[in-house]
C-alpha cells in the first residue's frame, strides 16, 4: 500500500476558508463596516442560517435555530486603520483583521453553520461594529438578548480561553492660574501639571508594588499635553488613559485622581472624564461553558495525536466582554484563533491550521452546551 501523501500546503488565496477570506477581503476600519456587514449577512444566508440580517446598530446578525434558549457568539467586524495586502505564505494568511478579530468571527460563523439547528436553542452570531472605537455595536446588543451562554470573539490562540480583561478610563485634567512673570518664584501651570503627573505615577507605583501580575496593576499612560496663555491666565491640559484591575472601578480611579489636585496650591484644577469608562471583568472558571471549552480543546488535540493541556489567559486590554458579560450575567468568556501580539500590527496574520482547529473546538462546544 502506498503511504498517504503529506497534506498539500496552501498555495493561493483560494485555499483560505471562504468565510475568513470574504471577511478579511472587505476592509472595514471602525465607521466603515457597511460593505463587510452586507457581505457577511448574505454569506450567512447562503450558509443556511435561519435568519441573517443587519440590525439597527449596523451589526451583522445570523441566527441558527428558533429555540427559547440562546447562546450568543459576539465578534466584531471592524478593524483598526491600515490596510494590509492579502497574501498567503505557507500556512499563514496575512491581512488586516485576520487576528483582531475577523478570524474569531469567521470561526464563529463556520462553527455555527456546521452545527446547524439545535432543538430548543438559538445560536446567534453577531459581527459587531465599532469595537475599536466606542463599542456601539456591543452597547446596542447588550439590551437585545438574555443569553444562557456568551462567547466573545477575540484572539486567544486555539488552545487557550480568555477569562478576563482589564478596565479602562480616560480623562483630561486642566490646570489654570493667573499669568505671572517668568522671574516669579511661583511654579507655572505647566510645572503644576507635571507635578500632578509625577504624583499620580508615584501613587500608582505604590499601589502596584505588591501586585506581581500586570492584570492586577493600574497602568496609566500620558497620551497628550497642551498649554496656552492669553496674557491674563495660563492653562495646561493633560490627557490620560489608564488600564484598571478588577479591584479599582473607574469611579474609584477618578476620585483618587481628584484627591491629588489638593497638592496644587493656587491652581484651579478640573477633571473631565472622556468617553465611556469600562470596569474590568473576570469570568468564573467553574462553569459549564469553560468546561466545554477545556474538553473541546483536549479532544481536538487528541484527534490529531497530541496531548495538550488547555490554558487560561487574562488580558491587559479591554474587550466587548467587559460590556456585555456584567449585564447578561451568564457564563461568558472570550475565545478565538490568533496571536494577540499581532493585533494592530503591519504583520497581522493567522495560521490556517490554527483557524481550522478553533472551528472544530467551537463545534464541540456548541454541541456540548446545547446537547
Amino acid at each position: 500500500m502506498q503511504p498517504s501523501p503529506e497534506p498539500r500546503p496552501p498555495s493561493s488565496l483560494a485555499d483560505v476558508p471562504a468565510t475568513l477570506l470574504g471577511l478579511v477581503s472587505h476592509y472595514s476600519p471602525s465607521g466603515q463596516e457597511a460593505a463587510a456587514v452586507r457581505w457577511l449577512v448574505q454569506h450567512m444566508q447562503r450558509l443556511g442560517f435561519t435568519q441573517a440580517f443587519c440590525d439597527q446598530a449596523g451589526n451583522a446578525v445570523g441566527v441558527m435555530g428558533n429555540g427559547t434558549q440562546t447562546i450568543v457568539l459576539l465578534g466584531h467586524i471592524d478593524t483598526v486603520q491600515g490596510e494590509i495586502p492579502l497574501r498567503l505564505e505557507g500556512d499563514c494568511f496575512y491581512g488586516r483583521g485576520t487576528v483582531d478579530a475577523k478570524g474569531p468571527l469567521a470561526a464563529f460563523v463556520d462553527a455555527a453553520a456546521a452545527v446547524g439547528e439545535v432543538p430548543g436553542w438559538q445560536i446567534v452570531v453577531i459581527g459587531a461594529v465599532g469595537e475599536e472605537a466606542d463599542s456601539d455595536g456591543a452597547r446596542y446588543v447588550v439590551d437585545q438578548y438574555q443569553p444562557t451562554y456568551a462567547i466573545i470573539g477575540e484572539p486567544s490562540q486555539w488552545s487557550r480561553v480568555t477569562l478576563g480583561y482589564k478596565g479602562t478610563a480616560w480623562f483630561e485634567a486642566t490646570f489654570r492660574a493667573p499669568s505671572s512673570h517668568t522671574a516669579s518664584n511661583r511654579p507655572s501651570v505647566c510645572e503644576a501639571a507635571f507635578f500632578f503627573w509625577d504624583s499620580l505615577l508615584k501613587w500608582t507605583q505604590a499601589y502596584n508594588r505588591q501586585k506581581e501580575r500586570q492584570f492586577d496593576q493600574i497602568t496609566p499612560r500620558l497620551r497628550a499635553f497642551s498649554s496656552a496663555e492669553d496674557g491674563f491666565s495660563e492653562t495646561a491640559t493633560l490627557r490620560v488613559g489608564v488600564r484598571l484591575p478588577c479591584e479599582v472601578s473607574p469611579q474609584d480611579w477618578y476620585q483618587q485622581v481628584q484627591s491629588l489636585f489638593q497638592c496644587l496650591e493656587g491652581v484651579d484644577c478640573a477633571l473631565q472624564p472622556i468617553g465611556y469608562p469600562i470596569p474590568a471583568y473576570r469570568a468564573d472558571k467553574n462553569t459549564p461553558l469553560v468546561r466545554a471549552f477545556l474538553q473541546g480543546i483536549r479532544a481536538v488535540a487528541a484527534a490529531e495525536g497530541e496531548t495538550l493541556a488547555p490554558s487560561f489567559a487574562l488580558k491587559t486590554g479591554t474587550a466587548d466582554l467587559n460590556i456585555v458579560a456584567p449585564v447578561w450575567n451568564c457564563p461568558a468568556l472570550a475565545y478565538g484563533p490568533g496571536d494577540s501580539n499581532l493585533d494592530h500590527t503591519p504583520e497581522e496574520h493567522l495560521s490556517l491550521s490554527e483557524y481550522q482547529r478553533a472551528v472544530k473546538v467551537l463545534e464541540r462546544v456548541l454541541r456540548g452546551v446545547t446537547g
